[in-house]
């Protein structure tokens, strides 16, 4: 559906974006929007989680899942270009979910720093330091990569109308962190030092 093209790996779009550009191609436009549109994703989540104060998880949940809604009501009309601007919007507003301090304490889809995390981690465990401390950046990639299997099999299966069923898992996770009063400082990964 994306045409090989990410709405939330910004490395790759910014590579697709410069040889887009060496190339003249028309698809660096392509590539640009996503990335301004991320961008304004990352923006509005925080704006949003902002004005949401000690809500604002659960305001940044229900953001999300009324993003990707929007992006499964495009898909569903045809506009699979104009749904997948969408879903970088959604992804970069999700990026916003777990902020400290105004700053993004854990990046949901960028996964290299989570990996650089991982390795670090599994170094100090190693040198008999924090034994566990790497379980929870392994958990946040195979969470990425599970998720990512699940969505292209639902792909497979059901085309663009999979959409729909994130955009209800994202509500879910919204209602059920309204429900467990989840506040600013809820996190899976606590920083460690």
């Amino acid at each position: 559906m994306t045409g090989g093209f990410f709405v939330s790996f910004m490395s790759g779009n910014s590579t697709r974006l410069a040889v887009g550009l060496a190339d003249r191609a028309a698809y660096a436009g392509f590539a640009l929007g996503l990335i301004v549109l991320f961008v304004v994703g990352v923006a509005t989540g925080a704006l949003v989680g902002r004005m949401a104060k000690d809500r604002r998880g659960v305001a940044v949940l229900a953001l999300v899942a009324l993003l990707l809604a929007g992006a499964a009501i495009l898909a569903s009309c045809g506009a699979d270009r104009f749904a997948v601007l969408m879903l970088a919007l959604a992804m970069g507003a999700e990026n916003t979910i777990f902020t400290e301090d105004g700053e993004v304490r854990i990046g949901l889809t960028y996964m290299t720093g989570t990996l650089v995390k991982l390795g670090k981690r599994i170094t100090a465990a190693v040198l008999g330091e924090d034994r566990l401390g790497w379980a929870p950046y392994l958990l946040l990639w195979l969470g990425l990569v599970v998720g990512a299997a699940l969505g292209a099999t639902a792909y497979h299966y059901v085309g663009s109308q999979a959409l729909w069923v994130a955009a209800c898992i994202m509500a879910l996770l919204a209602m059920v962190a309204a429900r467990l009063r989840v506040g600013d400082t809820s996190s899976p990964l606590p920083e460690r030092r």
